[in-house]
């Protein structure tokens, strides 16, 4: 059986893998667009130092996806994700930033990411401690507890992303912490996007659950965390694409076709089925013919490019879904402005946080990364300077796309001083990545998305999965969870007839379907 996957990100190489290793009489080709792989969850060398995009925590509730990334990283000889691992304080002071000095590629992090809210710090999720009330003082706690009550008594319907909010954390800490921030990041108010995405990326998180992870670890009761609440995880040495570069060449060993800047560019069909894929490779058009195609690619550009025009209906909708492009500037400076005030001990009195939210509206910028905090070895210099990835949204083409590099890099500094956590003069050296519809979004023609499936599922060999290929913004996990359900129902289908439901219900039920296991 010819199988095509189009996209070298989580999902597609995450199915390539699966056909090539545990399935015979398969014969795989993945079409890459780009010359890089992973998608988001790639890693950037720059200069001896290592960008990645978005960050990525290595925790699942799913234990087929965590012995997966055990699967992969032992095949390069490193230890399971249960063996006994390196802590951060372990790393930074006996091992160095030596590459080689240990074998061990899986480092064990402790979760530290906190909103930066008028030059104070939060955690993030908001805890209820002194240092929270400190920060917020007492009359803005008083009024964030009364508006918490209230939205317990009366909750409002949950028809946007602005009422799941309020309805789980009340309207001051909604305010406080969500509005703005979700505005910054999607380009539209709350009350314009639809309640899906807290659904989907926030699940559980609420005062409630946040009390309840706290009593639940002071009585020992506490058996199942909520993703957002978790205290470490996992990370490979040399960012998440070391992981993906395992995976995929590994795959390729055992026979997967690896093709990039491969763009695929048209779908051929037979009526209800795709027989093949027209793509461009260095200027010259190009065609393969598969029994099954595989697409991560987005529904924006899959659905003109299958041959057989869709209705016009599902066209328009297709050509709606928004989309919400990244920019991530890499910052090497000598030191931050920022002082350790936590109890968390970190090398040469660095903050711990691994991400930084910026509340402040007077800036553009929505977050920064310390590369440090994720593994020492992201960093070339790691005992001199501190690396940092400053996290832009924005759509392609807007005027925060297309200032010039240097331009924009510069304004990027300056924001980073003006708020107080770097000084430009202490800026040794910069890259700046741009990354397209890196998040799909929930609102214009999002609405219709029910009848594009029903659409895209009438090619009974069309396979949609991974985060671009459902429209969905789910996490690295959830996507390797639509390949896994994808090989699944190819391989143990007997009629050549599948269950597509089962790969989109990935992530998109309020509790994931795998979460019973662990």
């Amino acid at each position: 059986m010819d199988i095509v996957i189009i996209g070298a990100g989580p999902a597609g190489i995450t199915a390539a893998y699966e056909f090539s290793k545990k399935h015979q009489g398969y014969n795989v080709t993945v079409l890459e667009e780009s010359d890089r792989i992973g998608g988001i969850s790639q890693t950037v060398k720059y200069n001896g130092n290592r960008m990645d995009i978005g960050g990525h925590r290595f925790f699942s509730k799913s234990s087929r996806v965590t012995d997966w990334w055990n699967e992969i990283m032992e095949a390069q000889g490193a230890p399971s994700i249960d063996d006994k691992l390196l802590n951060r304080e372990k790393v930074y002071a006996d091992e160095g930033a030596d590459p080689e000095s240990i074998d061990r590629v899986m480092l064990k992090r402790h979760r530290v990411s906190r909103i930066y809210y008028k030059n104070k710090f939060f955690d993030y999720p908001v805890t209820m401690k002194m240092e929270t009330i400190k920060n917020m003082g007492f009359t803005t706690t008083i009024q964030a507890g009364f508006s918490y009550l209230g939205a317990c008594v009366h909750k409002l319907p949950e028809t946007s992303l602005e009422n799941f909010y309020i309805n789980r954390f009340g309207k001051k800490l909604y305010s406080m912490f969500f509005e703005g921030y979700t505005e910054k990041v999607w380009g539209r108010h709350p009350s314009q996007i639809s309640a899906d995405w807290g659904s989907q990326r926030v699940k559980g998180l609420s005062v409630k659950a946040v009390l309840k992870d706290i009593f639940g670890k002071l009585t020992g009761g506490n058996k199942e965390v909520e993703t957002s609440l978790i205290e470490e995880f996992y990370y490979p040495k040399f960012g998440p694409g070391q992981l993906w570069e395992t995976a995929l060449n590994t795959a390729i060993q055992a026979g997967v076709d690896f093709r990039p800047c491969c763009k695929a560019v048209r779908l051929n069909t037979d009526g209800n089925t795709v027989t093949g894929v027209t793509y461009i490779e260095h200027g010259e058009e190009k065609q393969i013919d598969a029994d099954i195609v595989i697409s991560t690619m987005p529904i924006r550009e899959l659905v003109p490019a299958i041959a057989s025009k869709a209705p016009d209906t599902v066209e328009a909708a297709a050509a709606g879904l928004p989309y919400r492009d990244f920019i991530t500037v890499g910052l090497l400076v000598n030191k931050l402005q920022l002082e350790n005030k936590t109890d968390i001990p970190n090398f040469n009195g660095l903050v711990p946080d691994c991400w930084i939210y910026i509340q402040d509206s007077s800036v553009k910028l929505g977050r920064v990364q310390i590369f440090n905090n994720w593994s020492p070895y992201m960093v070339k210099d790691f005992e001199n300077t501190v690396w940092l990835g400053l996290e832009y949204f924005c759509n392609e083409g807007d005027e925060m796309w297309t200032l010039k590099d240097e331009d924009f890099i510069n304004f990027a500094s300056m924001e980073l001083e003006k708020i107080g956590i770097i000084k430009r003069e202490d800026v040794l050296d910069t890259h700046i990545e741009r990354i397209k519809k890196a998040y799909p979004a929930y609102f214009d023609t999002y609405d219709c998305m029910d009848e594009i499936k029903t659409y895209l599922d009438s090619y009974n060999n069309l396979f949609c999965m991974g985060r671009n290929g459902q429209h969905r913004y789910n996490n690295m996990d959830h996507s390797m969870l639509t390949a896994f359900e994808t090989v699944d129902q190819i391989v143990k289908s007997t009629s050549g007839k599948y269950n597509k439901e089962k790969i989109w219900n990935v992530n998109a039920e309020k509790e994931y379907h795998e979460e019973k296991k662990n």
